[in-house]
C-alpha cells in the first residue's frame, strides 16, 4: 500500500516486526508468515536485521518477492541475516532499536526478549501502532492489539494504518 507525500512521490509502508534473536522455530514460523502477508500487501518490512524473528519476517518478505531493511546494532552489513534486502549498519549498538520503531509506521511483535520489551515500550512512547503476536499482555502498552495468527496480526497492523490488505 501506498501513500503520497507533499511532493507528489508514492512513500510505501514501513512495518516493523520485533522480536527475540534467539527466537524458537514457532516464532520464527509465525515472523515468516507476518513478513511475507505484509510484503505481500504492498509494505516495507523493518527488522533489527539479525536472526531469529527478524531473519523469519525478511525471509517471509523475500518469499513474496517483497523488500525489508535491516537496520543492524553493527558496523559490518555483512552481518545481516541473508534474507535482508538493504542492510544498515547502524554502529549503534541496542541504541538502533529506536530506529527501529521510529522508521516504522507500525510495529509487530513476536515473542519476548528484553530487546522486544524495549521495542514495544518505545513503539507506545513514541505513539505507533502495536500488535503483539505470541507475546505480551495487550495492557503492556495502551492501545496495543493482540492477534492470534500471522494473518490476523497483519491485517491488524494496516487496519490501524487504515490501509486494506489483500487477501492472501
Amino acid at each position: 500500500m501506498t501513500e503520497t507525500d507533499s511532493s507528489g512521490a508514492a512513500a510505501r509502508r514501513q512495518i516493523a516486526v520485533v522480536g527475540p534473536g534467539e527466537a524458537n522455530e514457532r516464532e520464527v514460523q509465525l515472523a515468516c508468515g507476518v513478513g511475507r502477508l505484509l510484503a505481500l500487501g504492498g509494505a516495507v518490512v523493518v527488522t533489527g536485521g539479525l536472526g531469529g524473528v527478524m531473519q523469519g519476517a525478511c525471509e517471509g518478505a523475500a518469499l513474496a518477492d517483497g523488500t525489508s531493511i535491516g537496520l543492524l546494532p553493527g558496523t559490518d552489513r555483512l552481518a545481516a541475516n541473508p534474507h535482508v534486502s538493504i542492510a544498515v549498519a547502524t554502529g549503534l549498538g541496542q541504541g538502533r532499536n529506536l530506529l527501529v520503531v521510529q522508521t516504522a509506521d507500525a510495529v509487530v511483535a513476536i515473542g519476548r526478549s528484553p530487546g522486544t520489551l524495549s521495542e514495544i515500550a518505545l513503539a507506545g512512547r513514541l505513539g505507533k501502532p502495536v500488535v503483539l503476536l505470541a507475546s505480551y499482555a495487550e495492557d503492556l502498552v495502551p492501545g496495543a492489539l493482540t492477534a492470534g495468527s500471522p494473518k490476523e496480526a497483519a491485517d491488524l497492523a494496516f487496519r490501524l494504518l487504515g490501509s486494506a490488505i489483500a487477501s492472501a
